[in-house]
């Protein structure tokens, strides 16, 4: 496979009242058209974040934004959008979205699309996140017993990491429960045309 140049990525502060928002802008595509999708994705990603936080009226409220980047080669950009915020309460509450790429045409992938059509995804990681509960001990709410079809993700190094929002699986205070999954114990369902394809090669 021919050497893919990594995205350029810089932060860009956003501010509005009782908010500070750090959100990635990408560049040094080749392909402007997917320079612009992938940065549009990412706008809107923050705003719909931004939303979902809902309002800063309390006088004590606040609003961090931030992200990190988990993959930036072989022309995927995988990363993470996060939101902090406290609008009155015990505590404040942090949501994440991630979003991942191929940056040669500014293709967003879903979790479906990673994997061949048809193929048991689904039933292949949700039994390996129950052996990585087990192993690890993890402390949860309610038996475990499958992910969603759209179980948030994101690529790093050579594995897939599916996680879950806080209160979803754990209690708050463990934070986001994370399962880092080899792309070698998919390989035989992973989307030879998707982003986890290149990860699985050893060069």
């Amino acid at each position: 496979m021919a050497f893919q140049f990594p995205a350029v990525i810089h932060a860009s502060r956003m501010t509005f009242p009782k908010a500070e928002l750090w959100v990635p802008v990408v560049s040094g595509l080749q392909n402007a058209a997917a320079r612009n999708t992938i940065n549009e994705s990412i706008r809107h990603t923050v705003r719909q974040l931004i939303s979902e936080q809902g309002t800063l009226e309390d006088p004590r409220a606040e609003m961090l934004g931030y992200f990190e980047i988990k993959t930036n080669e072989k022309n995927v950009l995988s990363l993470s959008l996060f939101n902090y915020a406290y609008t009155g309460g015990a505590h404040g509450l942090t949501l994440q979205q991630s979003l991942t790429f191929e940056t040669g045409t500014g293709k967003s992938y879903s979790l479906s699309e990673l994997f061949k059509p048809g193929s048991p995804y689904i039933h292949r990681l949700s039994e390996i996140i129950k052996r990585q509960i087990a192993a690890r001990e993890i402390a949860v709410l309610d038996p475990f017993e499958s992910i969603r079809a759209d179980q948030p993700f994101y690529i790093a190094d050579r594995a897939l990491v599916i996680y879950f929002a806080l209160y979803e699986l754990t209690p708050y205070a463990f934070g986001f429960p994370y399962f880092p999954i080899s792309v070698y114990d998919l390989y035989d369902i992973i989307n030879p045309t998707g982003p986890l394809a290149p990860m699985s090669v050893n060069d």
